[in-house]
């Protein structure tokens, strides 16, 4: 193996344990307080599905394009190629919408008492668990379909044009169907980064209101409560622009793939690591706002 290809291979490595291990860390810190009786957000509920299906993508793409970049191309089959497509498709989709929900419970959160969102400050807790379910059950079923045009790139099927994606292939029956796909693809991921967009600009503008509200008050008269949530506003806010950032870069290459007859070699390598930025340093984003993480890691390490 060339020097290069194994230098592919082991940023690809790295980023897919970073991410598994910092998913996987959060995620136990999340269903530690769940469990041990400690006061939780009602958007915790949200970071929890989001850390679950971080870490579906980071397992379905992640270990398959790091296993490719070692150079071994070609040890799935049919029905392999489908099942890791259909858990990355689903679990992308997942959080995708997970990462909209947190920035749209978020906003009706810091909204004013006396605003048009007034009413559902209230009731948004309790939709939580239903708009979490009806994510899921959308893109399980919404992504059967994809499946079908997957197929390894050692199947003996006579195929009259395939679109090779390093791991797997993609079956091209003819360019307007391959438009239609793409399109249905990238549909749901535009309406969520529509949705993004407007709520992270609705919560700068009340941060930035807020911010002047307490100019003239000394910072020790400032409830914890309102410290807390502006933290927790701020870790969205990154977390989405960060979010809306790659999925951008993401989507633009994935419109370039699936309009190309020929793809690049380079250019599905490149779409790896783009594709693996989100879910390897949301948990980090979220970790770096949240007071909880660093109070329950310096208590366990002072037990151990």
């Amino acid at each position: 193996m060339v020097t290069r290809d194994f230098t592919i291979a082991m940023v690809f490595l790295s980023e897919t344990i970073v991410g598994i291990l910092g998913n996987v860390s959060l995620l136990y810190h999340h269903l530690f307080l769940h469990f041990t009786g400690y006061r939780v957000r009602f958007t915790d509920l949200i970071v929890e599905h989001l850390l679950v299906a971080n870490t579906l993508v980071l397992l379905s793409s992640g270990i398959p394009i790091t296993v490719v970049a070692f150079g071994w191309k070609h040890f799935l089959n049919n029905i392999g190629c489908q099942l890791v497509y259909y858990t990355h498709r689903v679990a992308r989709g997942v959080s995708i919408g997970n990462t909209c929900l947190l920035s749209v419970f978020q906003a009706i959160t810091i909204s004013p008492r006396n605003s048009r969102w007034a009413d559902l400050k209230v009731k948004a807790p309790k939709y939580i668990g239903s708009s979490i379910f009806l994510c899921w059950i959308l893109q399980l079923l919404t992504n059967i379909l994809f499946t079908f045009y997957v197929t390894g790139n050692w199947s003996n099927i006579k195929i009259t044009k395939k679109k090779d994606l390093g791991l797997c292939s993609i079956v091209i029956y003819d360019r307007i169907t391959a438009l239609l796909n793409a399109g249905l693809l990238l549909l749901p991921d535009v309406a969520c980064l529509g949705l993004m967009v407007w709520t992270s600009g609705f919560m700068l503008l009340l941060l930035h209101r807020h911010k002047h509200q307490i100019q003239h008050i000394h910072r020790t008269n400032i409830s914890p409560r309102s410290s807390a949530e502006s933290r927790a506003t701020q870790s969205i806010l990154v977390l989405v622009s960060t979010f809306v950032s790659l999925c951008t870069l993401s989507s633009i290459f994935n419109i370039y793939l699936a309009l190309s007859s020929h793809p690049s070699r380079w250019l599905v390598i490149f779409i790896g690591p783009i594709t693996l930025c989100f879910p390897t340093v949301s948990p980090y984003i979220l970790m770096s706002h949240d007071r909880r993480v660093s109070k329950f890691f310096l208590s366990w390490i002072r037990i151990r």
